[in-house]
């Protein structure tokens, strides 16, 4: 398992100005993949060149412009932005293309909402099957960061996905989110086969891994002991200085 940085403005290399300088920086740092989010307005051509000179990989991106699947008034929207998205992936090789439930719809039961989400990935998936791009679907915590927001849980996550039944689809995993949600990451990892992605930061800030309450070294046991054979991708909000945060991070992760 190797190390992938979110080169967001707020997470990983933010002291430097633009996503191809931050690949750059990546590369100099010894990492072979990074990910970020929108991707609308962000000089793709340039991103693009940038990533085949230094050979660095994109895990992936997310759904752009925003929305969500819980809603199932708004499927057309969601179907158009995310056939878009993939399409975009499929361009600039990553394997991934993020959505999250979205708001609360007002009114909705849970049920109806969980069924919103499971009859719009089945309408995608084919598409991210034909591009060989993953849709993946991201649970967020809603205690912390994301109030009204509408699916919390990676555990329901991981039931919408064998639902859907389709390679195409799989579960970001998010240890940050779930956790603050309480979720134990030993239950999650028991159906590893349908994880596409895994992101950490720790609890207490959003910091990098050993400067919160997660217990990493059993999260790290679990992990390797499950199908998981992705990257690790690293969105948080390093305490210091982004290089001192990685070197912390591949020290209590026991990753490169």
């Amino acid at each position: 398992m190797n190390l992938s940085a979110c080169i967001e403005d707020k997470y990983m290399f933010s002291e430097i100005e633009g996503i191809p300088a931050r690949i750059r920086a990546a590369k100099a740092a010894g990492l072979g993949t990074v990910e970020f989010h929108l991707w609308l307005d962000r000089g793709i051509d340039e991103i693009e060149q940038t990533l085949h000179e230094t050979q660095v990989h994109l895990a992936g991106l997310v759904v752009n412009p925003r929305c969500g699947i819980a809603d199932a008034t708004k499927r057309a929207f969601f179907l158009e932005a995310m056939g878009n998205t993939i399409a975009m992936a499929a361009r600039l090789r990553a394997r991934g293309a993020v959505i999250a439930g979205g708001p609360v719809v007002p009114g909705a039961s849970d049920a109806a909402q969980h069924a919103a989400m499971v009859e719009s990935l089945k309408r995608i998936a084919p598409a991210a099957e034909n591009a060989g791009v993953q849709v993946w679907l991201e649970p967020l915590n809603t205690r912390v960061d994301h109030p009204g927001m509408y699916m919390t849980s990676a555990l329901e996550g991981l039931d919408i996905i064998e639902e859907v039944n389709s390679p195409g689809v799989r579960l970001l995993y998010d240890v940050y989110h779930s956790s603050v949600m309480g979720e134990s990451p030993r239950e999650v990892l028991k159906r590893a086969e349908l994880i596409g992605h895994v992101q950490v930061a720790d609890t207490n800030g959003r910091h990098e891994p050993g400067s919160g309450t997660i217990d990493w070294a059993d999260f790290m046991q679990a992990l390797k002991a499950s199908a998981y054979r992705g990257d690790i991708g690293m969105e948080y909000r390093p305490s210091a200085d982004t290089l001192a945060s990685i070197a912390q991070t591949r020290r209590v992760l026991g990753v490169n």
